[in-house]
């Protein structure tokens, strides 16, 4: 997993200090991760990788790409940026997903309908 962690730190051009003060894991715990004294829990595997805007899979070394980012074919960066919202709910169990789901296509429904847009 650490290896994932560097290659995102240096895809990103962000250092290990500065994603532990924005996400408030400890520069303790990540040099731990490092060494191999320890190794990262759910929620904390969870934080890295909404910071990076990458899946679980990708940060853990399961998928050889990071479906994020690659393949992404959108027109402008709101479209991007809903595209990488909406691929997150793939980390979710089904029935949560499921309800992620149907509640986003009420809300953007409810939304347009409010605006006057649809």
């Amino acid at each position: 997993m650490y290896s994932v962690f560097e290659q995102l730190l240096q895809k990103n051009g962000v250092s290990a200090y500065k994603v532990s003060k924005d996400t408030g894991i400890s520069q303790v715990t990540l040099s731990n991760w490092k060494n191999g004294i320890s190794t990262p829990k759910q929620d904390k595997l969870k934080i890295i990788a909404d910071y990076f805007k990458v899946s679980l899979n990708y940060l853990m070394g399961l998928e050889d790409k990071d479906v994020y980012e690659n393949e992404l074919e959108a027109k402008n960066a709101t479209e991007k940026e809903v595209l990488l919202l909406c691929r997150k709910v793939n980390d979710a169990p089904d029935e949560v997903r499921e309800q992620i789901v149907e509640q986003f296509k009420s809300t953007i429904d409810i939304y347009l309908k409010a605006k006057g847009l649809k």
